[in-house]
């Protein structure tokens, strides 16, 4: 399990929700390349209303424009590793807005594991962000 605490960069990528690499969903990729890359977590939030450089309003309470709500995908680490990963994205976003920000890790805590398969909670009782070992996004509930 990655260790970490005290500074870190948060990296949040705004995208929309349909947003496609090669036929998939563009945050997922994202999660996924950063997963592969060894960074500490990842998670998707979806966003309820919002505009960006088109300047049209995305929201999900008219259902004309309801298609492509904003979706952010947020990311903390090291610096190191933080831009380590900037290349990626220069790959993957050709439409959004990428950001960085300082932060202070002040607990970094998954859950604890005695073998393979293991369900229950760890110290915290929640999930880590990002993808644990089952391989599926953890929430803070048991493993189903």
């Amino acid at each position: 399990m990655t260790r970490l605490t005290g500074r870190a960069l948060r990296l949040t990528v705004y995208v929309g929700e349909h947003d496609t690499w090669h036929h998939k969903p563009l945050y997922s990729e994202i999660v996924h390349r950063a997963h592969a890359a060894g960074l500490a977590g990842a998670s998707v939030f979806r966003g309820i209303e919002g505009f960006g450089a088109s300047s049209l309003i995305h929201t999900s309470r008219l259902l004309s424009l309801s298609e492509d709500l904003p979706v952010a995908v947020v990311i903390v680490d090291t610096e190191e590793h933080v831009r380590a990963f900037l290349p990626q994205l220069d790959e993957l976003v050709t439409e959004g807005l990428v950001t960085l920000d300082d932060c202070e890790v002040i607990r970094y805590a998954g859950r604890g594991r005695t073998g393979p398969g293991a369900t229950g909670h760890g110290e915290t009782g929640h999930g880590e962000t990002g993808r644990g070992e089952t391989g599926r996004g953890e929430t803070g509930r048991g493993d189903r």
